[in-house]
């Protein structure tokens, strides 16, 4: 009998993936430079505050100028990608916690006689409030998450798979009024003004339905994880240093470190909350006193927050490893230490070459302009279409869904939507509503785009995770990302349609209608 061979079929690698999206990029930007696509639309300057007739048309980089700027802005790009530097900064931190044993020893603890969903909902809960520090929210949620999972015994690409769809589908939901909030209420209230001057909002306009979301969204994703995602994974094979005992029985040697770590900790942290409250003998030192809201004095562009707060939490990851590794004495001198730092960094050489093909492909895109031409014509779109209501709500939220795949910027993708709020207001719809319908829409595509930075984190740490020999694709990666994403577009939809229906209170002083 003839023996049938059968070859492997590999996938295209997610570096390669990049390349040739970068030059599908450039190729299209060519051809709609030649057509002379363009949109031209009222947005807000952010230098004057006043509005301003902007023609945003797509830049050719098929061309010698074009491939000039590729040519002479890569390297530099590469080297000021945030992403690059946030994450080694912030590995140095989690390094030294995982070298000296004290994350093992506290997620063993927490997670050893707690079930399964209960773990999960507990990290797609911390995730969605972890929205409140911004972007580094990916930074250090990515990681951890793999880490809870696998110190857990289940399988890491679990965590990291949640933790990302978590912080992306979750990324409108916050507790608290965030900088990104604070700017685009500012341009909702510009807009509004237009039509009345006397329209006002405050920090807690959307209180009530946030708590509903936050809650909803932790069990909706909690149950696609548990019982879709995580069924549809292969089972991991955990080596040797990653097993976890039976039955955990903390050494006095362990306690120790787990005490001198808490408290190093917590001095730290009480330190650090006496600099950010304004009003106490020597406190507020960390904000921003050329802001007048309290949230714009924490998360301005100038603020201590904006500009520093990567090294604080990676200093705090330190104090709580080094403290931990004295007590424990898992980590006896300055050699030890130092190695500490550097072994999340270990093997780091095919995660620096992803992000810096994910950074070549977003400077082209970013560049070529075609995700600003598609946002300013989806809003002129809605401008000009006869829908009133509801269905010009739904299309807000479809038109959210769909920038938010070619132009994640969301800030800059609302100063120019926003001018479709005097329109809205002219059939009756409140703007805080429409600013929510379009934060809510914004945040369900997040996790389906490599044009979105932080795309790479996620797709790194599927990468570092895998134990198969081929490598996980980009589309494998949205795969994993689209039960979420749709399940996710379905809730805020629904949510929407209702509040819209019962007209029932967002929060203190606003409402969906005027």
């Amino acid at each position: 009998m003839k023996k049938l061979r059968t070859k492997e079929k590999i996938g295209l690698h997610p570096v390669m993936m990049l390349l040739v999206l970068s030059f599908i990029t450039i190729i299209a930007s060519g051809v709609l430079r030649f057509f002379n696509v363009q949109s031209t639309f009222n947005k807000i300057s952010t230098i004057t505050g006043d509005f301003q007739v902007t023609t945003e048309a797509v830049k050719s980089l098929f061309s010698l100028s074009g491939l000039k700027y590729i040519f002479t802005t890569t390297v530099s790009n590469f080297a000021n990608f945030a992403v690059l530097s946030n994450l080694i900064i912030i590995l140095l931190g989690i390094g030294i916690m995982v070298k000296s044993g004290f994350l093992k020893t506290i997620i063993t603890m927490m997670t050893k006689k707690a079930k399964k969903n209960i773990v999960t909902f507990a990290l797609i809960f911390i995730c969605i409030i972890a929205s409140l520090i911004g972007d580094l929210s990916y930074i250090i949620m990515v990681p951890l998450g793999a880490l809870l999972f696998l110190y857990g015994k289940r399988n890491p690409l679990i965590g990291i798979i949640a933790s990302f769809a978590s912080l992306t589908c979750g990324n409108a939901l916050s507790l608290f009024f965030t900088s990104n909030d604070s700017s685009m209420l500012n341009m909702t209230l510009t807009n509004a003004h237009l039509i009345d001057q006397t329209f006002s909002a405050s920090s807690w306009s959307y209180i009530i339905v946030m708590i509903m979301l936050i809650i909803i969204m932790s069990f909706v994703l909690t149950n696609i994880t548990e019982n879709y995602v995580a069924k549809k994974l292969p089972k991991y094979e955990f080596l040797e240093e990653e097993s976890v005992e039976d039955e955990l029985v903390l050494t006095r040697k362990q306690m120790r470190g787990l005490l001198f770590s808490l408290g190093a900790g917590l001095i730290y942290l009480l330190i650090f909350i006496y600099n950010i409250i304004p009003g106490l003998p020597f406190s507020g030192n960390l904000l921003d006193y050329s802001q007048s809201l309290y949230i714009d004095k924490l998360f301005s562009y100038n603020s201590f927050f904006s500009n520093g707060f990567v090294f604080v939490v990676a200093v705090f990851f330190v104090i709580l490893g080094l403290s931990y590794g004295i007590g424990a004495k898992t980590i006896k001198n300055n050699k030890e230490f130092i190695d500490a730092l550097g072994y999340s960094l270990n093997g780091i050489g095919k995660v620096l070459v992803m992000i810096f093909a994910a950074s070549a492909f977003i400077n082209i895109f970013k560049q070529s302009n075609i995700g600003n031409v598609l946002v300013g014509a989806l809003t002129n779109v809605m401008q000009n279409s006869s829908f009133a209501g509801l269905p010009l709500i739904i299309m807000l939220f479809v038109f959210a869904v769909v920038m938010s795949l070619f132009q994640p910027n969301i800030l800059f993708s609302y100063n120019i939507v926003s001018g479709v709020i005097p329109r809205l207001m002219n059939v009756g719809i409140n703007p805080l509503f429409s600013q929510l319908t379009f934060r809510l829409g914004s945040s369900v595509a997040l996790g389906l785009t490599p044009v979105y930075a932080y795309f790479i984190i996620y797709l790194a740490y599927l990468e570092n995770y895998n134990q198969s020999n081929k490598p996980i694709t980009i589309w494998e990666a949205i795969k994993y990302q689209l039960p979420y994403a749709i399940i996710t577009a379905v809730v805020y939809l629904a949510f929407i349609v209702i509040w819209y229906i019962i007209k029932f209170p967002l929060g203190i002083g606003a409402g969906v209608g005027l």
